[in-house]
């Protein structure tokens, strides 16, 4: 198994309903792992049905091992993305015009009672991340894996550029014990011995992720001096890509703590 750093960079406005709130629909700052690792991996690991009707349209099939399209095809090819953080981000508020259904909102034409304005009663605003903004992940795969170099994730697909650095074995050694990752984790991921401590969440659909969370457990982390050596060998702007520190647990995998907790 190998460590990846990924170095995610929009090329186009990011959008998904993290929250709704009113018109305002607002795109959490971090990116999910779950959609992170259907954005990377679909295609030559996760099988896509061809059509889908009924209940099986709109049902969750992330951890669902009796649905075609679930997560757990990475867990046997063993592949983990975890979620993404940001590194340099804005965000991009665009409004738009809503569709006039009765569950939104009553259509009014233009002139009616309460548009007295040439304006649509029913609109918008997406809250978007926007261009240009940067994110840091970790893939923990096989060495043969391919990581493509363009994915496309959000409600409106879009475009984002993938630059992975493997890195060496010889600069990760194993502990245990109490350790703080700053990077953010999903908690249904985490393995069954890895005790949460303390955390702050992130609330975000499908499940809630931890941010600065002091953990313990098994964990793999950085050797000092092995990993500024490393760091001294890539380009300039690869070494300002990659963090001070890599800490991170050990024993993950999609859907660990779900899979314990209903064993």
């Amino acid at each position: 198994m190998a460590i990846y750093h990924c170095t995610l960079t929009l090329h186009d406005n990011v959008f998904f309903a993290t929250r709704e709130m009113g018109i305002l629909y607002e795109t959490e700052k971090y990116l999910h792992n779950w959609g992170l690792s259907f954005a990377l991996f679909a295609i030559n690991y996760i099988p896509q049905p061809y059509r889908l009707q009924g209940e099986l349209a709109q049902k969750p099939t992330y951890l669902d091992a009796s649905a075609e399209q679930n997560l757990l095809h990475l867990n046997q090819a063993g592949i983990y993305v975890f979620p993404a953080q940001p590194i340099n981000w804005s965000y991009q508020i665009n409004t738009f015009k809503a569709a006039q259904v009765s569950y939104y909102g009553k259509s009014k034409q233009f002139g009616d009672k309460g548009a007295d304005k040439n304006y649509p009663i029913n609109y918008g605003r997406a809250k978007e991340i926007a261009v240009g903004s940067v994110y840091r992940t970790y893939i923990i795969a096989p060495e043969s894996i391919k990581i493509p170099h363009w994915i496309r994730l959000g409600k409106w697909a879009a475009k984002i550029k993938v630059e992975a650095v493997k890195i060496p074995d010889q600069v990760m050694q194993t502990k245990s014990g109490d350790y703080t990752c700053l990077h953010p984790l999903n908690p249904l991921d985490l393995s069954s011995i890895t005790r949460i401590l303390l955390y702050n969440r992130i609330v975000m659909p499908p499940v809630s992720l931890i941010s600065q969370a002091q953990l313990r457990g098994d964990y793999i982390v950085t050797r000092k001096e092995e990993w500024q050596d490393f760091k001294s060998t890539l380009t300039e702007q690869q070494s300002q890509q990659l963090p001070e520190e890599i800490c991170l647990p050990t024993g993950v995998f999609y859907g660990a703590g779900n899979i314990a907790a209903t064993a």
